[in-house]
């Protein structure tokens, strides 16, 4: 059995048993895939902790930056009590109707709001809004602009938040100082300022699985 073999059929017990797809989550995933959505979505177990994390955090308000077909923000979403709210920011209109349809299906569409656009746009102005703090941030879009979205993460939270990246090992590439790849660049710069920011504290972890050799970083928003 390949090493890569070995991670898929771990990744599947686990979520076999852990976090199984129920129909609105398994709807989500076809109707993503019959759209043409690149199929980077996060993997069940991924969006079973992404859950877990938001309730053990509490969490009544949500920001997610990058909203795909809307398979996280169904996990995510069901972390939320009933007064909840969770805004999602995407950049495709394509990709954020199929993901309205989805969120719909889910019963979240009363807690849930996808804002179309770039994301370096919409963020100033849901700033100028002055929303109550996001108790959780999951940033998982285009990845050369991870260390804005962390800035602006900040900006958007309060003392005991947490921030969420993901995709931060690259399959390995982050340890490459001299890339010239954005992605890269991007997530070295995020990582660097999670680790000198002083009011954040952070760690990454590497994962395998179904979606090969990647991790995420977490950091907390300190006083």
């Amino acid at each position: 059995m390949s090493e890569s073999q070995a991670w898929d059929d771990v990744d599947d017990y686990f979520t076999t048993h852990l976090s199984p797809d129920d129909e609105p989550l398994a709807a989500a995933l076809r109707d993503s895939a019959a759209a043409g959505l690149p199929q980077v979505n996060v993997t069940a177990n991924q969006g079973k902790f992404l859950q877990l994390l938001a309730q053990i955090q509490g969490a009544r308000r949500i920001l997610e930056i990058g909203t795909l077909g809307g398979y996280s923000t169904i996990w995510l979403g069901r972390a939320l009590p009933a007064d909840g709210r969770l805004i999602s920011l995407e950049y495709s209109a394509r990709h954020a109707e199929v993901a309205n349809r989805n969120i719909a299906r889910a019963g979240l569409d009363a807690l849930v709001e996808v804002r179309v656009g770039p994301a370096l746009e919409s963020l100033p102005q849901l700033t100028d809004e002055n929303p109550e703090p996001f108790d959780l941030v999951f940033i998982d879009a285009d990845k050369a602009n991870n260390p804005h979205y962390v800035e602006w993460a900040l900006r958007l939270t309060r003392a005991g938040s947490v921030i969420v990246v993901d995709n931060v090992v690259r399959g390995g590439r982050v340890t490459d100082a001299d890339s010239a790849e954005p992605d890269i660049r991007g997530t070295r710069a995020a990582i660097e300022l999670i680790a000198t920011h002083p009011k954040l504290s952070g760690t990454a972890i590497q994962t395998v699985g179904g979606k090969g050799y990647d991790g995420f970083a977490l950091a907390r928003v300190l006083e």
